[in-house]
């Protein structure tokens, strides 16, 4: 209906036409005054917000880089402070057991000595015994040889000299 009409139009100017025209610039123009400062502020804080959130969010993860640095380096030096005590641990076995040798090798080095001198005196004491003996057969045998008994000084003094000639004692 309305294309088959010659002065239909989409717009047509008439008074209603121009009192929406001037309502709409008075809307607009209430709104560019009141309503859109509020709004432009609003979006700037909200900007503002974001921004500074996108900041902080930086500066965190930059200390959370920065932790982990110092957590790293933490690490690697207990791990080098580990080495070090084990190391330790090892040079200090090895010297106790370098310790326990000497004290083992000094120790056989006394029982050995002490087996030693044990046979010293035991071959002194067989000797002193044999030379008893010796000199207890030298007196029977000289007193039936002489047939008569010598005073002891001068018993002894033979049974001595009978003793050195023999070789009994370790010197000839």
């Amino acid at each position: 209906m309305y294309l088959a009409s010659a002065d239909a139009s989409i717009i047509t100017v008439n008074g209603t036409f121009l009192l929406e025209l001037v309502a709409f610039i008075v809307m607009v123009a209430i709104l560019w005054k009141y309503a859109y400062p509020s709004i432009a502020r609003i979006a700037e804080g909200r900007q503002k917000l974001i921004a500074d959130q996108l900041a902080e969010a930086e500066k965190r993860s930059q200390e959370a880089e920065q932790r982990l640095k110092e957590a790293e380096a933490k690490l690697n030096d207990a791990r080098a402070q580990a080495q070090e005590v084990i190391a330790g641990a090892a040079r200090s076995g090895d010297q106790l057991r370098e310790e326990l040798k000497a004290k083992g090798e000094e120790e056989a080095r006394r029982q050995v000595e002490k087996a030693v001198r044990e046979i010293d005196a035991a071959r002194q004491q067989a000797l002193e015994s044999v030379r008893s003996e010796v000199s207890g057969i030298v007196l029977e045998v000289t007193q039936k040889v002489i047939g008569d008994a010598l005073d002891g000084r001068a018993h002894q003094k033979l049974i001595d000299q009978a003793i050195k000639e023999i070789g009994v004692g370790g010197k000839r």
